[in-house]
């Protein structure tokens, strides 16, 4: 998908946001007008964050989110658990330890688990299945989400038949010259959207999303971005800065913008009113307050980390990663007092998706 779009005259802001927050669209110079100036973010952010209240009010859903293997059999060149990257101390974790993170998270109020790791062949769509099976069987009132990659529908049908309910898988970029510019030779865009449409149609709520300020990007693919989005309708969009990692080939890239990051986060919300959308670790990495100032941007989504303290830091996608030294207990409590500070309100159950019908169609 290639969009090519002319910055058009300034356009009154009241005229701009009013627009999006009816239709939830814009053309596509209505969007670069928003994404190449700050003038409009105070104003996006109100307008999102009330949005955003009158779908989910302060509810801010926890994702219980355990890291159970940093080996991958992919080269992505902005992601520090790449193949290629030897510095990296690779670990798998047992299905007993990934039930013992289960059962520690509910008992700190974890309803919904997110099972993520490397493209890692080593677990095989039986190991997967038991897991996911064994999480829903002890703990009955709780979702599992899986992040694991690009696999066959196949697989994909037979993990949602052991009970997953959810997948998140980022599209990363919906140009295909920008995708080959992120990846080898051995991945496409298109499989990476083909596994996507199958997980949608399967039943999965399904998650999407990309980086903001990865190497190379325009703000043409961050609308092809958008457009892509709007197309497949997921129930999760995750969007957060790209940060670098010094042990792959972009090592001396920038990270992406705070700044671009939370605006995108607005424009989402209000594009796609009933989205989980979750305030992530990178916003969180990239600001000491980033996670508030994602739910203040219309997010309502957040994240800690489940797994064992042990393996925290070896889950390395980029730098500098926050949370990797703290207990589990310490994330949850921690994340209370943050989201309370902000002004919502943790909700403890499974947190899923709204209707999409409820909010008609553009």
């Amino acid at each position: 998908m290639v969009v090519k779009v002319e910055l058009q005259a300034p356009i009154e802001k009241k005229t701009v946001i009013d627009k999006l927050t009816r239709t939830r669209n814009l053309s596509d110079g209505e969007l670069l007008l928003l994404l190449a100036t700050d003038e409009y973010d105070s104003e996006l952010a109100q307008s999102a964050d009330a949005v955003r209240r009158s779908v989910y009010g302060k509810d801010v859903y926890i994702r219980g989110l355990i890291e159970f293997s940093n080996y991958c059999k992919n080269n992505c060149f902005y992601c520090g658990i790449r193949q290629g990257n030897e510095a990296v101390k690779r670990y798998r974790l047992s299905r007993e330890q990934i039930l013992s993170c289960c059962k520690e998270g509910y008992g700190l109020g974890f309803r919904t688990f997110v099972l993520q790791g490397g493209e890692d062949p080593y677990y095989t769509d039986g190991m997967m299945c038991e897991i996911v099976s064994s999480i829903k069987s002890m703990f009955g009132d709780c979702a599992v989400t899986l992040s694991l990659g690009e696999r066959s529908r196949g697989s994909y049908q037979a993990l949602y038949d052991a009970g997953a309910d959810r997948y998140l898988l980022r599209h990363e970029t919906a140009d295909d010259e920008h995708y080959s510019r992120l990846h080898p030779e051995s991945m496409s865009l298109k499989a990476r959207k083909e596994c996507l449409w199958n997980l949608k149609e399967i039943g999965y709520q399904v998650g999407a999303g990309f980086m903001v300020g990865s190497p190379y990007q325009t703000i043409a693919n961050i609308i092809s971005d958008i457009r892509f989005l709007q197309e497949l309708r997921p129930a999760m969009i995750g969007i957060g800065p790209y940060i670098t990692h010094r042990e792959t080939p972009f090592w001396n890239f920038s990270n992406g913008s705070l700044e671009l990051s939370l605006r995108l986060l607005s424009i989402i919300r209000l594009m796609f009113p009933y989205a989980l959308i979750p305030a992530t670790t990178a916003l969180g990495t990239i600001a000491p307050n980033g996670r508030e100032l994602g739910l203040a941007h219309g997010a309502n989504v957040v994240m800690p980390n489940l797994s064992p303290v042990g393996v925290r830091k070896l889950y390395e996608l980029y730098e500098d990663k926050i949370c990797t030294g703290e207990e589990a207990a310490e994330c949850r409590f921690c994340l209370d007092r943050r989201v309370t500070g902000a002004g919502y309100e943790i909700a403890v159950h499974r947190g899923d998706v709204k209707d999409e019908a409820m909010y008609g169609q553009v």
